[in-house]
């Protein structure tokens, strides 16, 4: 599409103008959902995108809907974006560069005066990041029925404030009903790959083909507390228990490999201790372990070996191990044709790429449970993401943009004559 006016510079400049909004002292962002400074956010790309004729509207989620009509009325919607949202020490890239690329798709579409054959439509998606309401991507989900609308509104952060009353607090309440967006054409979304296989490969462009299946579990050990000073012959120590544990969990998930050469992924990410004091040996532990893998029958099997090492580690320790179920997400393949047309923009672009999952959650996923949908990758320096030193380069950035734009474009088609 080289007729059609991207811009690169005018991208990255608008990354630069939205981080100031919640930017922090060490260069990233802190834009949570539903405060002051997320509402800020979604102005400046009300006013952005208005400028660039785009018509908003707002569902009962808050998702903003940012439309440029087509000629034919009664074609579906082609959607991208992301989500404005941010961890509490975010980076500047994280969602925010799927928005801002399908933005400058708009304005570029705008001042080159196309028409498109199907309606275009740039989403902001409300809470992806999760980090002040759990669980994550709650837009997306409510939205392509994963969630009922009621249960999100009800959902409260540490402080006790409702999600609803905080969406209606900062003026972001629409009445627009999300489960509209289950009938979109397709959905395509830009992210940063929160990973290091494309700067690793020396690649500017990941076609994302799958979500990866992931299986959440919480165990907890119950042993006995027993002072610092006893004798270690007989204790039944919560926190000796759970380390072996947590060691095989890693194990068990670099020996479970596809034929492709493909390991499991496996974290530990939160623990409690109780008591929690330093002269007694614990006498429960909980935590959670967070399993991914390309094949969910090699997912099911890293589960099955988990909780019998658990036995195992009960059993010769004298303590009591349970693991229970947490959550689930089945693997998701994207839109074969979408996924074509990405592979397809790069080859023509120029932009060398490489075939790839994503094992994180994104909008993407829910939306792929309804609607023709895939990804786009671009690197990120060293995988760093979740954290104020996320970074890319311009040049990433813009070949993310082109590529969306490209697909984005196929996809809707420019209207002839």
């Amino acid at each position: 599409m080289t007729n059609v006016p991207l811009s690169g510079q005018r991208l990255w400049d608008s990354l630069m103008e939205m981080a100031k909004i919640g930017g922090t002292a060490r260069g990233g962002s802190n834009r949570q959902t539903l405060t002051d400074l997320d509402s800020e956010g979604r102005h400046l790309l009300q006013r952005w995108a208005e400028a660039a004729g785009c018509t908003m509207t707002v569902d009962r989620l808050g998702n903003m809907l940012l439309t440029r009509p087509g000629r034919d009325p009664s074609r579906k919607p082609v959607a991208f974006g992301s989500h404005l949202d941010t961890q509490p020490t975010g980076g500047k890239f994280d969602g925010v560069l799927g928005v801002l690329a399908g933005l400058e798709v708009m304005r570029a579409v705008h001042e080159a005066g196309i028409e498109t054959e199907a309606p275009l439509m740039l989403i902001n998606w409300t809470n992806e990041e999760g980090a002040r309401f759990s669980p994550p991507m709650m837009g997306s989900g409510a939205a392509m029925g994963i969630f009922t609308e009621e249960e999100i509104l009800a959902k409260q952060d540490p402080e006790g404030k409702t999600f609803g009353g905080e969406l209606a607090r900062i003026g972001w309440q629409g009445d627009a009903d999300p489960a509209a967006l289950r009938d979109l054409g397709a959905y395509v979304e830009l992210h940063i790959e929160q990973g290091k296989l494309l700067e690793d490969a020396g690649k500017s462009i990941g076609v994302v083909t799958q979500a990866l299946a992931q299986n959440w579990l919480e165990v907890t050990i119950e042993g006995e507390e027993a002072h610092g000073g006893s004798p270690m012959a007989g204790r039944k120590d919560a926190m000796m228990a759970a380390a072996p544990l947590i060691a095989a969990i890693e194990e068990i998930a670099l020996a479970s490999v596809t034929p492709a050469g493909e390991p499991g992924r496996a974290t530990v990410g939160r623990m409690t201790v109780y008591p929690d004091s330093r002269n007694i040996a614990p006498s429960r532990i909980w935590f959670s372990i967070d399993t991914r893998h390309h094949d969910p029958d090699l997912l099911a099997r890293m589960a099955e070996e988990i909780r019998a090492k658990a036995a195992a580690i009960a059993a010769q320790r004298g303590v009591r191990i349970t693991v229970t179920d947490f959550w689930y997400s089945p693997m998701v393949p994207f839109d074969p044709v979408l996924v074509g047309r990405v592979r397809d923009a790069a080859e023509r672009l120029g932009y060398p790429h490489m075939d790839m999952p994503t094992a994180i959650g994104h909008d993407a996923v829910y939306a792929a449970r309804c609607v023709p949908t895939t990804m786009i990758f671009c690197p990120c320096h060293g995988g760093i993401s979740h954290n104020e030193a996320e970074s890319i380069t311009p040049e990433w950035a813009e070949a993310g943009m082109r590529v969306l734009a490209d697909a984005v474009l196929a996809t809707a088609g420019i209207a002839r004559g």
